[in-house]
């Protein structure tokens, strides 16, 4: 074999060398891509669907009123007998800002309980955000540390579980409720939660 044979091997193993952690970096960016384009993030997998509501132990968000009286936080007690939704909010979080008409919404359905964590927020903020926009929740539980929210499975805010009069969680719905997944998504599967209970 001569020498110049020889050293176009090398070159050749040398670009080969050099070109793999390119290949590598762009089929790892085409698969980042296929998932943010395709996949539905309110359809999230949770461990906890079908399983019992992690136990629940929230004081209320200090100073909140609501018709004179003070908002209850959340405890087990909150959710006996009663097919509640359960919305993780934060003042700070701006699709949390969009779904507050979907929740008063919910609010005025009498079959179901809403009511919210409010996941890692100043008592001062939580309290301005909800006498800007409304306050829909029955009762919401300050969540100041998280450490609540993750026994939920909370990946970020919004979310929104449906918790059956069993204490069983039903559906969890990942980001702002809106139009389109409140009917969707949402009112079907508080329709299927609420037959199961009759």
């Amino acid at each position: 074999m001569s020498a110049t044979t020889g050293e176009g091997s090398s070159k050749t193993r040398r670009s080969i060398i050099v070109l793999l952690p390119l290949a590598g970096f762009l089929a790892l960016a085409a698969l980042f891509y296929v998932g943010l384009h395709e996949g539905d993030p309110s359809m999230l997998p949770s461990a906890l669907i079908g399983k019992p509501m992690p136990k629940t132990d929230l004081p209320p968000i200090e100073g909140l009123v609501r018709d004179g009286k003070p908002v209850p936080g959340l405890s087990d007690a909150t959710f006996k007998d009663k097919v509640t939704l359960v919305n993780v909010w934060a003042s700070w979080c701006i699709p949390c800002h969009d779904e507050v008409p979907f929740l008063e919404a919910l609010s005025k359905d009498k079959r179901v309980q809403l009511v919210g964590i409010n996941y890692k927020d100043a008592p001062a903020d939580a309290r301005r955000f909800l006498g800007r926009y409304g306050n829909p929740y029955a009762a919401s539980g300050a969540d100041r540390s998280g450490r609540e929210s993750i026994n939920w499975g909370v990946y970020g805010v919004p979310e929104t579980y449906l918790v059956t009069r069993d204490g069983r969680i039903a559906y969890k719905l990942v980001g702002p409720i809106d139009a389109r997944n409140l009917t969707s998504k949402l009112a079907p599967e508080i329709d299927k939660a609420l037959a199961k209970s009759d």
